[in-house]
């Protein structure tokens, strides 16, 4: 069983979902005018002020806290393992495109963002529900692409967005501090429940505290090696741009083995695509759905351009790619290789933080899936089911739920392309009429300040 996972899983995530998810990306770039790199410093004020907050508009948490929810969900082990795998499997080159998938998911999350906002609903809680389930069934008029989606999801939040998830720090904890696997999961599982037993408006309010403080001592670890060895960075960037057109980056099938692991790393981190995000960004406040889209395009920039590049290029200067480690021991002897038993702490710890933002992040994911599919009544038991797998997963040996959420996360991603392809038309419109309404406030603001 354990085989025919892989190998169906080999096939999923293969060269035609790759080429499909970044396709997409490239198609909505060029559909919009680029927007991703002529609307960045404006998005990030967008994230980041809360002068922004709309607070009379429909929604249940803000801007930020839908962005950090997003980011828990995301900023996960794919920053620290995923990116360890995509330089061992396919060089230091695989950095670069992870880069590129970066830079086109962008688009892509834009997207997804604005379709959230505008098809979402209100439940009989008052609380807003959206996601690609919806605008696959308002927008597009295909519900059955919608349950599908919804399946998939509700499959991958018990698995990849769980148990995984909680085996990964219970591991973690194991092998670097001896600490017994059945309390790291009883306190995971307590810690969890008392967040997500309480809903979005909980979850939102920890990620909001939580996320940034994970993410900067991460980051923080990561910029002390570079900055200490500026003298090699150079060489370890031009490596990554060097290899990333190599011939077998080139070369090797329909992608070539750099590109293809760049792609599929870089994917696996972001998410953009596969449609998990934009279930948070249906919760914010906010009066237009592109300036929530424009928030939720930033997490896709924190993620990989800068919390993945921090791990890639650290990884790359450290040069111990050939030394048979992968995976979160390679990153961890990378970084302890420029800071001692320190260094890999960092690491380790990095892994204990990520994977639990996941958890949280996914069990509201998993619970709007599960809405859809059934009704808002099945919510407490839902959340009931997810924390106590919590415990199970982190005791357990978990390879075979380890591929069939790895099968379901991809497959999450078919119909959502579908959707974003079918109602590009709709997301070009909501931009402009964005777009203008942006350019008023600036005009605006700078009255004001004139005045």
């Amino acid at each position: 069983m354990q085989d025919i996972i892989n190998n169906i899983s080999s096939f999923v995530w293969g060269p035609p979902t790759l080429i499909l998810i970044v396709g997409t990306g490239i198609y909505l770039t060029l559909r919009l005018g680029f927007l991703q790199f002529r609307t960045l410093p404006y998005a990030l004020r967008l994230a980041f002020s809360p002068k922004r907050q709309d607070k009379a508009s429909k929604g249940d948490i803000s801007h930020y806290q839908a962005l950090t929810t997003a980011m828990a969900a995301t900023i996960g082990t794919g920053n620290i393992v995923g990116v360890a795998t995509a330089v061992v499997l396919g060089g230091p080159g695989a950095v670069f495109w992870m880069w590129i998938t970066a830079l086109f998911g962008m688009a892509t999350k834009y997207a997804e963002a604005i379709l959230a906002v505008k098809y979402r609903v209100e439940n009989s809680k008052g609380e807003m529900s959206g996601g690609p389930m919806y605008y696959l069934e308002k927008g597009l008029n295909a519900k059955w692409l919608g349950v599908l989606f919804a399946i998939f999801g509700a499959i991958a939040a018990f698995g990849i967005g769980n148990m995984v998830q909680s085996n990964s720090v219970s591991d973690a904890l194991e092998s670097s501090f001896s600490v017994p696997t059945w309390v790291t999961g009883l306190i995971l599982t307590i810690l969890a429940g008392l967040v997500i037993i309480g809903g979005i408006k909980s979850i939102g309010r920890v990620t909001a505290f939580f996320v940034p403080i994970m993410a900067l001592f991460y980051v923080l670890g990561g910029l002390v090696i570079i900055v200490t060895n500026l003298d090699i960075v150079p060489a370890a960037i031009s490596l990554i741009f060097t290899d990333a057109f190599t011939a077998s980056a080139l070369g090797g099938g329909i992608l070539g083995t750099v590109i293809r692991y760049g792609v599929a790393r870089g994917v696996f981190s972001n998410e953009a695509g596969l449609g998990s995000a934009p279930i948070a960004a249906a919760a914010a406040k906010t009066d237009y759905p592109g300036r929530q889209a424009l928030v939720s395009m930033t997490q896709v920039f924190i993620d990989t351009i800068i919390v993945c590049s921090i791990t890639g290029i650290t990884i790359v200067m450290a040069d111990l790619a050939g030394s048979g480690l992968e995976g979160g021991p390679l990153t961890q002897a990378s970084f302890a290789a420029f800071l001692g038993d320190f260094g890999g702490y960092i690491v380790t710890i990095g892994i204990v933080l990520f994977a639990f933002s996941t958890l949280v992040g996914w069990s509201y994911y998993g619970e709007k899936c599960f809405a859809y599919l059934f009704n808002d009544k099945v919510v407490p038991i839902y959340r009931v089911a997810f924390v106590a797998a919590i415990f199970w997963g982190a005791v357990q040996t978990l390879d075979l739920v380890w591929g069939i959420s790895d099968v379901m996360n991809a497959l999450m991603a078919i119909p959502n392309l579908i959707g974003l392809l079918g109602l590009s038309g709709v997301v070009v419109y909501e931009t402009k009429k964005f777009l203008e309404v942006a350019k008023k406030e600036k005009e605006q603001a700078k009255l004001e300040r004139a005045s």
